[in-house]
């Protein structure tokens, strides 16, 4: 897409162009992922087999928790080579295509092991338990890891101009398959939840197709690519990091992100436990209160793609995080379910709406020519957190088990002061106002 062109396409003309409605679908089929696997289906899975009295159950919250610590670390090693991978070559749809095809697999493979009966153990839990962990941690690392390349692949698709726009289409119509996805749990039983996890590979599959044959790369042409082995990609993050002297408000904001995402990536993977485990949710009300927060999140990410057009990203960043701290603290507290619904509903439109501003954000504030660098820094500062966020959540569960309930509450109410923290750095973000996308 030519960045410089003058005449701006209409909202409808720009949601409805291919190459964007494509990228937009796979949104639709990775937040299926995401919602059925990380958020509901993974963790009632692990409650069901781990989680058999209060103390159990919080060490089921546990064993989620490292899980995603756990693909969180890989990611971790490896994101800032993948945006170096993107600025020496171009490829991205390529590596999306590969990861997600991996990730689909393994989450296929969910299905499979949950299914086996043994009585073998190993490790002192299930074997087939063990081997769907295992299929997780990779199912999670690759969808992760595909992301990457499809959020620096929105640059390639509008204008600065645009961005807003195209961000928050992307993201709305994403939790829009997660609407779908829940369709799911009309193939599930009580007691059967590892029966979610083939139906939602094959959804993942298939909105993921639109992309995988419409999209195209532009890739460097090999006479102008920086030569070098696989590994020189570290000596680039690692120069990359001593320069931002020069980039000072993108490594502020990465420090920003790293705080807030702790709360998101958290809260993400420990919501369906914690509403039912502690607030008293059965796994049916829980998926009414997830479509619920779901539709909030759809209606956040449209309406903050024209509010980040209106006063900028950063502006829009700060509002977000502040109705996250408010719905963190009615949760932490939440003794009833409708709290419990009010925090679901104001987490679900700060959940999106900070997919929207923060990619604007890093759009706004990077220069074209190192944007899949810093957008593989982006990546890093998030998953950072999301090693650390799930670890202090799991450590304290575990640590606390004997207090039932009250652990979880604990746990829950470190990712307020992480946010808390997180817009305070943020706050310090400099920007320059010939650079925000409303101009």
């Amino acid at each position: 897409m030519d960045n410089q062109q003058t005449a701006p396409r209409s909202p409808l003309a720009l949601y409805l162009a291919l190459p964007i409605l494509s990228w937009a679908f796979y949104d639709f089929a990775n937040t299926i992922f995401s919602s059925n696997i990380n958020t509901i289906f993974f963790p009632f899975y692990t409650d069901e087999i781990i989680g058999t009295s209060e103390a159990r159950q919080q060490v089921a919250s546990t064993f989620v928790s490292y899980a995603n610590a756990v693909a969180s670390f890989f990611l971790v090693i490896f994101s800032p080579l993948f945006g170096v991978w993107i600025d020496r070559t171009g490829y991205k749809k390529r590596f999306i295509v590969w990861f997600t095809s991996i990730s689909i697999i393994a989450t296929f493979m969910m299905g499979v092991f949950g299914g086996i009966q043994t009585d073998a153990l190993i490790w002192g839990i299930p074997l087939s338990y063990a081997l769907v962990v295992i299929s997780f941690v990779i199912a999670k690392f690759f969808f992760n890891s595909s992301l990457v390349f499809y959020d620096s692949m929105m640059s390639d698709l509008g204008t600065k101009q645009e961005m807003p726009l195209i961000s928050g289409f992307g993201v709305a119509v994403g939790y829009i398959g997660t609407i779908v996805g829940l369709l799911v749990y009309l193939l599930v039983s009580e007691g059967e939840f590892h029966k979610a996890f083939i139906p939602t590979a094959i959804l993942y599959l298939l909105f993921s197709l639109p992309l995988f044959f419409i999209n195209k790369d532009t890739p460097i042409p090999k006479n102008k690519r920086v030569k070098g082995s696989f590994f020189d990609g570290y000596k680039e993050i690692i120069k990359t990091i001593k320069d931002m002297k020069s980039n000072k408000p993108v490594f502020t904001f990465m420090v920003a992100y790293f705080f807030i995402n702790d709360a998101i990536a958290t809260t993400i993977a420990m919501m369906a436990i914690y509403a039912t485990v502690i607030v008293g949710f059965s796994s049916g009300q829980f998926i009414i209160l997830y479509l619920v927060s779901t539709i909030s999140t759809v209606i956040g990410s449209f309406a903050f793609g024209y509010i980040t057009k209106k006063i900028g990203a950063k502006n829009s960043v700060t509002i977000v995080a502040v109705l996250m701290i408010v719905a963190l603290f009615v949760a932490v507290f939440a003794l009833e379910q409708w709290m419990f619904w009010i925090a679901g509903s104001m987490f679900g439109v700060s959940l999106g709406s900070m997919w929207v501003t923060s990619r604007t954000l890093i759009i706004e504030l990077t220069p074209d020519d190192k944007r899949g660098q810093f957008f593989g820094l982006f990546a890093f500062s998030g998953k950072v957190s999301s090693i650390i966020g799930p670890a202090i959540y799991g450590t304290i569960t575990y640590q606390l088990q004997d207090y039932g309930p009250l652990a979880s509450r604990i746990a829950l109410s470190t990712l307020i002061v992480m946010t808390v923290i997180g817009l305070i750095i943020h706050l310090r973000v400099k920007q320059d106002s010939s650079k925000v996308s409303s101009v």
